[in-house]
């Protein structure tokens, strides 16, 4: 287990509020971004992101945290771990467990760090895991520039703009027909 979780280059990560609101969170790196430190931890980074902050929000009202991992290119397999978290500094992790690299992912270096006591770790069968092949596009890591990120993909703020014009239209249409 602990060979495939220090491969693995990204986790999906579930959390919830004290009253039981959920989020699931995508977070990536390159393998080994995961951090076993003993039998019953595993830690991940935080990098500053998109600003949201719904896991860490999440953490300190309620500890419970499930990490799933998917081996899409190789094994095919993968393995869900679930726990107690809490966060640490990245300083803090770093002289409790030494042997952790400083490192700078992709020119960023981890605010904090989240560490999950781990309850129970079990897999997931491979029966529908498909295969994937990783992609190569190059991509604008730590970056700000909203078009890079993503922007806004599904069309929600564009969405959001056209109803407010629309609705500004509509209300000076009003006005000058009174």
């Amino acid at each position: 287990m602990i060979e495939f979780i220090q491969r693995m280059e990204m986790a999906f990560i579930a959390t919830a509020d004290s009253g039981g609101n959920t989020d699931c969170s995508f977070r990536a790196g390159p393998a080994g971004f995961l951090k076993v430190l003993d039998r019953k931890r595993v830690a991940y980074p935080e990098y500053r992101g998109n600003g949201v902050l719904a896991s860490l929000g999440n953490i300190t009202e309620n500890p419970h945290v499930s990490l799933l991992l998917i081996d899409f290119s190789h094994a095919l397999i993968g393995l869900h771990v679930n726990g107690a978290g809490y966060m640490v500094t990245d300083e803090e992790i770093r002289t409790a467990c030494p042997w952790i690299p400083v490192e700078q992912e992709r020119g960023r270096r981890a605010d904090r760090w989240v560490v999950l006591w781990v309850h129970e770790a079990y897999v997931h069968c491979r029966k529908h895991i498909p295969r994937l092949v990783k992609a190569t596009a190059e991509r604008a890591w730590g970056t700000d520039d909203v078009h890079k990120k993503g922007g806004d993909y599904f069309g929600v703020r564009s969405d959001k703009c056209s109803e407010k014009k629309a609705s500004t239209l509509l209300q000076a249409s009003s006005a000058d027909a009174s």
